[in-house]
C-alpha cells in the first residue's frame, strides 16, 4: 500500500497525512516530479495531488497517465447513468439508409437550457426547468410530498430540512416553539455544513468542529444488525423492539414536547457501508415520532433516486425512493435527495415536504424562511430533469433490482468466506463489504492500518484499474473499515461479473501482501488473512 492519506468514508474529511511524499501513480499522472505537481487548488489533501481525469465514458475514467479506471462506485454513488450518457440510436428518417446517431441527452438538455436562461434569481422568477423537475419528483412520491426545494448539495438539503422542521412547529396551530431538539443515530453522516454535521453522529468528522456544533442534537443506536444484535439468540423482532424502546426513552429524556424530528438514512451509506434496515424498524420509528408529535426526516442523499432498487407494490408500482420499498414501509414528513438526482452532471439536491408541513406554512406566513443564491438553478434543474426522465423511460430502477440481486449473490459467494470479510450487505446497486481482524469476535482493524484506503489504492493500480469507495468508522465512528460498491444503473450482468472478479482479486491480494502485519483471525482462531 502506498503511504498517502487516511480518508474517512466518502473522502469529505482527511484525518491525517501518513506521508508528505506524493505517490508514484500521482506523479506519473500529473507530469512527473516537476512544477506541474504543484497545484493552486485546495485539494482534499495538501500532501497529495489527485490523479488527473482527462475524459470519462460509460463506466470508465480515463487518466492522463494512460490508465482507464472502472468506476465501480459512480464516484460517491453519484454517476447513476455512468459518464457521458452516450447512447447510439438509429435515425429512421429514411427507411432506405438509416444511420447510427450518437445522442447525449443530458448534455444537449443543458445546452438547450443555456440558450434560454442560465441563471435567474429564485426570489423573483421561476423557470420551466425547476417547475417540471418539482412536478416529476412530487408525482414520483405518489402525491405524498407536496413541494420540492432545489439547492446544490446534500448538506444544503439537510440544512433546509432542519430549518423547515423548526419553522413547521412555529407556524402550526397551535404553535410549539419549544421543539428545538433533533435525534439522529450514532455512526451516521448527514453532511459537512455545521447544522448537518451537528445532527450526524460520525465521531471523526465531528471532532475538529465539535466546539462549534449545536447542542440541540442527540443520538441513539443505528439499526445495524451485524453488530447490533446481542447474540444468535436475539430475534430481529426483539432487536427492533429494543431499538424502539431506546428511541422512546431518548424522547422522554429530552422531553417529548421538545423534539422536532428524528433524522435517519433508510439505507445507511458512507458511515456504515450500505446497511439496510430490518423489516419493521422504520415502522417502529414512525410510531415513536407520531406518539410524541415529532417529524420524520429521511435522508436519501446517497441511497435514493433508485439506487437501492425499491420493490414495486400496489401503492407504488414504479418506486423511485428508498422509503417506498416495503423494507422501509413508511412515508416521511420531509425527505432529501441528492447524488443520483442529477447523476453528477450538475450540482443539485432537493428537499421535499409533505402536505402536513406545507399546509402549516400555507396557513401561516406563506413562505419558507430560507433561501440561497443558486437555489432552483435552471441548468442544474434541467440536467436533473433529463436524468430522471431517462431513469423513468428506460426503466432503469428495474435493472438496478435485477443486477443488484446478481451483485449481492456474487459478492457473498466470492468474499463471504474470506477470513477478513466480516459482512457483505446491501440492496439494489448499493453494497458494502466490512473487514474485520477476527470473524468470531468481529474485532475491527486499527484505524492506523488504513485497510479500506489500502484496498482502494491497490484497486487503482494496474492491472486492477478499479475504483472502490473506502470507508472507516463503521464500528464507533473511528474504527471499522469497509468499501462501497455502487455502479451505474445501466450496468450489465457481464460488467457485474467483471466488477466482482476484480474486487475479489484486489481484496485477496491486499491481505495476502499484508497478512503478517494484520494477523487476521477466522472464527476466533488465527488464520492467514490472504487464504481461503
Amino acid at each position: 500500500m502506498s503511504p498517502m492519506t487516511t480518508l474517512v468514508n466518502d473522502g469529505n474529511l482527511i484525518v491525517k497525512p501518513i506521508s508528505t511524499k506524493q505517490s508514484a501513480s500521482s506523479r506519473a499522472s500529473n507530469g512527473g516530479d516537476n512544477h506541474h505537481t504543484t497545484s493552486a487548488v485546495l485539494h482534499r489533501s495538501l500532501h497529495h495531488i489527485p490523479l488527473r481525469v482527462e475524459s470519462a465514458k460509460g463506466h470508465y475514467l480515463h487518466l492522463s497517465n494512460g490508465q482507464s479506471i472502472f468506476d465501480a462506485t459512480g464516484g460517491a454513488a453519484v454517476a447513476c447513468l455512468g459518464h457521458g450518457n452516450e447512447r447510439q440510436v438509429y435515425n429512421d428518417s429514411s427507411l432506405h439508409s438509416p444511420t447510427m446517431l450518437t445522442m447525449y441527452r443530458v448534455r444537449e438538455s443543458i445546452n438547450d437550457q443555456m440558450k434560454s436562461v442560465s441563471y435567474c434569481h429564485s426570489l423573483f422568477y421561476a423557470t420551466p426547468a425547476a417547475e417540471d423537475l418539482a412536478r416529476l419528483l412530487v408525482d414520483s412520491t405518489g402525491g405524498e410530498m407536496a413541494r420540492a426545494f432545489f439547492i446544490s448539495s446534500g448538506s444544503e438539503a439537510i440544512e433546509a430540512a432542519l430549518k423547515l422542521a423548526r419553522q413547521y412547529f412555529i407556524e402550526k396551530k397551535p404553535a410549539e416553539p419549544h421543539r428545538t431538539q433533533f435525534i439522529a443515530r450514532h455512526q451516521s453522516y448527514h453532511g459537512t455544513t455545521l447544522g448537518a454535521l451537528a445532527v450526524g453522529g460520525h465521531v471523526a468528522r465531528r471532532a475538529l468542529y465539535e466546539p462549534l456544533l449545536s447542542g440541540n442534537n442527540s443520538l441513539v443506536s443505528p439499526c445495524y444488525s451485524y453488530r447490533g444484535l446481542k447474540d444468535a439468540t436475539e430475534s430481529e423482532d426483539s432487536y427492533v423492539r429494543r431499538l424502539e424502546t431506546e428511541l422512546d426513552a431518548e424522547f422522554h429524556r429530552l422531553g417529548p414536547h421538545k423534539v422536532a424530528a428524528f433524522v435517519a438514512e433508510p439505507v445507511v451509506g458512507a458511515a456504515l457501508g450500505c446497511v439496510p434496515p430490518i423489516k419493521g424498524y422504520f415502522e417502529a420509528v414512525r410510531r415513536v415520532c407520531d406518539r410524541h408529535g415529532a417529524l420524520l426526516i429521511l435522508d436519501e442523499i446517497m441511497c435514493g433516486s433508485g439506487r437501492t432498487g425499491p420493490v414495486p407494490t400496489a401503492r407504488y408500482p414504479k418506486p423511485l425512493h428508498a422509503w417506498q420499498d416495503p423494507l422501509v414501509g413508511v412515508v416521511p414528513d420531509i425527505m432529501v435527495v441528492a447524488k443520483g438526482l442529477g447523476g453528477g452532471y450538475m450540482p443539485i439536491a432537493a428537499m421535499l415536504a409533505n402536505h402536513k408541513v406545507m399546509d402549516a406554512l400555507q396557513q401561516g406566513s406563506g413562505s419558507f424562511g430560507h433561501g440561497q443564491t443558486y437555489q432552483g438553478h435552471p441548468l442544474a434543474c434541467r440536467a436533473a430533469l433529463e436524468v430522471q426522465r431517462i431513469v423513468q423511460e428506460q426503466d432503469l430502477v428495474s435493472n438496478v433490482r435485477k443486477q443488484g440481486v446478481l451483485l449481492g449473490k456474487l459478492l457473498k459467494a466470492r468474499l463471504g468466506p474470506h477470513p477478513a470479510v466480516g459482512d457483505v450487505r446491501g440492496k439494489g446497486l448499493f453494497w458494502g463489504i466490512e473487514f474485520v481482524r477476527d470473524k468470531g469476535t468481529k474485532e475491527p482493524f486499527a484505524p492506523s492500518d488504513a485497510v479500506a484506503m489500502g484496498i482502494h489504492e491497490l484497486g487503482m493500480q494496474e492491472p486492477n484499474n478499479i475504483s472502490l469507495y473506502p470507508g472507516t468508522g463503521s464500528v464507533n465512528g473511528c474504527s471499522g473499515d469497509h468499501i462501497l460498491i455502487a455502479p451505474a444503473y445501466t450496468v450489465t450482468a457481464q460488467e457485474i461479473q467483471h466488477l466482482v472478479d476484480v474486487t475479489a482479486r484486489v481484496i485477496e491480494l491486499f491481505f495476502q501482501k499484508h497478512g503478517e502485519r494484520y494477523q487476521g483471525k477466522s472464527g476466533g482462531g488465527r488464520a492467514m488473512v490472504g487464504g481461503q
